[in-house]
């Protein structure tokens, strides 16, 4: 008899846990399409998405919701930016002591196959995360020198972080990871070569 109850409590246990994890929301698939359309709709129409480097998708912000990173061109970034709701930074000029975009939109690549490119940052909010209608934020990172990107973690004063690691274009194969500090995205050189 006391089997047969334990049997009929296991039976109706699994039966309930079966049904809530049916019953719970599937979270919004990774694999949106990142597109030039959907581009110009959050960045602009000087804006389009940089066919080959990867759409990188981690938590930048850390508040715990998927973010996104893909390479693209830009050719006036300030133009959209009040309309369409961004924000144009600099961490690269800014860590070598000048980051006034105004002015640093303005240097131009000697190199005609990096002119324009940027990196298109958005922020996710709630459980669409970056795909949400209203993201948290979106930023636009010019003038980092890169040939590849790739998201992984980084240790700044005892804390992981996500951050955006770039193998730099030019001759000696620099690393750097630009990583959102709570307040603003950083620039730091790391080395030689990306990992």
């Amino acid at each position: 008899m006391q089997s047969s109850y334990y049997c009929f409590r296991l039976v109706f246990v699994w039966i309930t846990f079966t049904l809530l994890a049916l019953a719970q929301p599937a979270p919004p698939p990774s694999t949106s399409a990142v597109d030039d359309d959907f581009i110009q709709k959050q960045f602009g129409s000087t804006c389009k998405l940089m066919p080959g480097p990867p759409q990188l998708k981690a938590d930048l912000d850390g508040d715990g919701i998927e973010d996104l990173v893909v390479a693209g061109r830009c050719t006036n970034p300030l133009a959209d930016q009040a309309e369409d709701n961004f924000t144009v930074i600099d961490p690269y000029n800014t860590f070598f002591g000048y980051g006034n975009t105004k002015i640093t939109t303005q240097f131009a690549s000697e190199d005609p196959a990096t002119r324009g490119l940027v990196l298109l940052v958005i922020h996710g909010a709630g459980p669409e995360a970056w795909r949400a209608a209203a993201p948290k934020a979106k930023f636009v990172i010019i003038n980092l020198p890169f040939k590849q990107i790739a998201v992984k973690k980084l240790i700044v004063k005892k804390k992981t972080l996500m951050a955006i690691y770039a193998e730099e274009t030019g001759g000696d194969r620099m690393t750097s990871a630009t990583f959102w500090d709570g307040k603003k995205y950083r620039y730091q050189p790391i080395g030689s070569g990306m990992e």
